[in-house]
């Protein structure tokens, strides 16, 4: 116990930086990907500007070419936790999606289809999607209907939308009468409303969304902070989802969890102190692992080696015991790094803070993510409707 105990506090306070540089990258090779499939002017870059509010989604400024045909926007640019896969090759009446199919295979993602009301004209989507829809690589499909105002008469909009959203339902298998009685495959309709600076639709947007990507929920900073310490948490939460993503994905790998976990935590831990303008030493280490409760380490310890052992078995290993792995070390790393700034936004400020306190913030990040890491995991092995 006490030469763990040593060896994390090492992490923390390293006199080399341990070489985490390929637990990052299997976290890059398994962030969520949304791949968006239309038209040029379609509104592709619209949707990812208002849904990551970044106003740098522009080809040169925040793309970068992964295909021949496509383009990645990583999100947020420095410790990315989801990738905007911008198909750019549709216009071409040779377009290939192969490598883009490569690309997202292995991947939870959503295919978002976006497609221009009053452009009836989507032979080259069409075409794509057939052969996307063959390879069977792709499981989580959005439709999206883009400039609906610009169609004044209400039911020929809707005549529109109806006739554009049947066709992408014919290639990929559904009948008329189940899309629309199943909210997955129905349309969702969004415009951008220049006057009043706003799209139109997005809640229903988000909502479709986290319903096929949970994950992506975690990444909503819209919420009432009840403190200034909640406040300055949520200015960190992103990088703490990035950490913990790392520790997850380095996880569901067997033998590298129990060596990958502990020093992502410890790298995390060193950062968030920085962040709050203090270091660790080696009594207040100890108060906050102490204010965790009692059998923290203890429990802690013997998840990460049962999660280790259960991943050689043959078979259940490799899937559900990976699986679990990697969720439990998502939600313990982001539950530490919640608990974690709490402590050191309370000792920056030299106020005291209660065990309490520490360990209800620990407990309670934990179960929330832990929910949410599981509907993922879910979500990406047997998402509710296949049609393959």
């Amino acid at each position: 116990m006490n030469r763990f105990f040593k060896k994390v506090y090492q992490y923390i306070n390293p006199s080399v930086n341990p070489d985490l540089a390929p637990a990052f990258d299997e976290w890059q090779k398994h962030i969520p990907t949304l791949w968006l499939l239309g038209k040029t002017g379609a509104g592709k870059s619209t949707i990812i500007q208002t849904l990551t509010g970044s106003s740098l989604v522009e080809i040169g400024n925040g793309f970068q070419p992964c295909t021949r045909t496509a383009h990645h926007y990583l999100y947020p640019a420095e410790n990315p936790l989801v990738c905007f896969l911008d198909t750019r090759g549709l216009g071409e009446a040779d377009y290939d999606p192969t490598e883009d199919i490569a690309m997202c295979s292995g991947k939870s993602h959503a295919l978002m289809v976006v497609m221009k009301a009053e452009e009836p004209e989507q032979s080259g989507l069409l075409a794509a999607l057939k052969q996307i829809k063959r390879s069977g690589k792709i499981k989580h499909l959005l439709v999206i209907h883009t400039a609906v105002n610009s169609i004044v008469d209400i039911q020929e909009r809707q005549r529109a939308i109806e006739y554009n959203h049947q066709r992408v339902m014919d290639v990929w298998g559904i009948k008329a009468e189940q899309w629309q009685l199943e909210t997955i495959y129905q349309p969702i309709v969004v415009d951008f409303i220049p006057d009043e600076d706003q799209l139109i639709g997005i809640d229903s947007l988000h909502h479709a969304l986290t319903d096929a990507l949970p994950m992506l929920s975690l990444l909503s900073n819209q919420q009432a902070h009840t403190s200034r310490e909640e406040q300055n948490f949520y200015q960190l939460r992103q990088e703490v989802l990035w950490y913990a993503g790392a520790a997850g994905a380095s996880d569901a790998i067997p033998a590298v969890g129990l060596f990958s976990v502990p020093a992502i935590q410890g790298k995390m831990l060193h950062s968030l102190a920085n962040q709050y303008g203090v270091s660790w030493n080696k009594k207040d280490y100890a108060e906050f692992v102490g204010m965790l409760g009692s059998g923290f380490l203890l429990q802690y310890l013997s998840k990460l080696g049962l999660n280790q052992l259960v991943k050689f078995i043959p078979a259940y290993g490799q899937t559900v015991g990976s699986a679990t792995a990697a969720a439990m070390s998502f939600s313990s790393t982001y539950a530490i790094g919640r608990a974690a700034c709490m402590y050191l936004y309370h000792r920056s400020k030299g106020e005291s803070i209660s065990k309490d306190q520490i360990k209800l913030a620990y407990q309670q990040a934990f179960t929330t993510v832990k929910q949410v890491a599981d509907r993922q995991q879910l979500s990406k092995s047997s998402p509710k409707k296949d049609h393959q």
